[in-house]
């Protein structure tokens, strides 16, 4: 039996400042847990509001970007975290062409996180 396949794309929670940076500098080197960690954490559609309320919780100028994965080819890696869940991370760092979408965050009625 074979794994499913991964999705496509995954998204990075950046603060205000890291997005800016990130847009003037055509690359992001990771926030100072993801250079803390060794790789860039991204979360996929159906983590990315529990990564939010866990770890962005009562943070105000946030942004989310979507990355497309397949772009980044061998530098992502599929690893458990939280719960045993894989999360996509990266090994290398992330440039901006490789993301297709980006919004401030905002959330839904139910406090879902709207993807860009």
């Amino acid at each position: 039996m074979s794994e499913p396949a991964h999705p496509p794309l995954a998204y990075k929670v950046l603060t205000g400042p890291q997005w800016a940076q990130f847009q003037a500098d055509g690359v992001f080197k990771g926030a100072p847990v993801d250079l803390a960690d060794g790789y860039i954490h991204l979360s996929t559609t159906e983590q990315v509001t529990e990564t939010v309320d866990k770890h962005f919780a009562g943070q105000t100028d946030l942004h989310i970007v979507a990355v497309d994965l397949v772009v980044l080819g061998d530098a992502v890696r599929w690893e458990p975290s939280r719960g045993g869940q894989l999360f996509p991370h990266i090994y290398a760092d992330l440039p901006l062409g490789a993301c297709p979408a980006h919004s401030p965050l905002q959330r839904g009625a139910g406090g879902t996180v709207i993807l860009p």
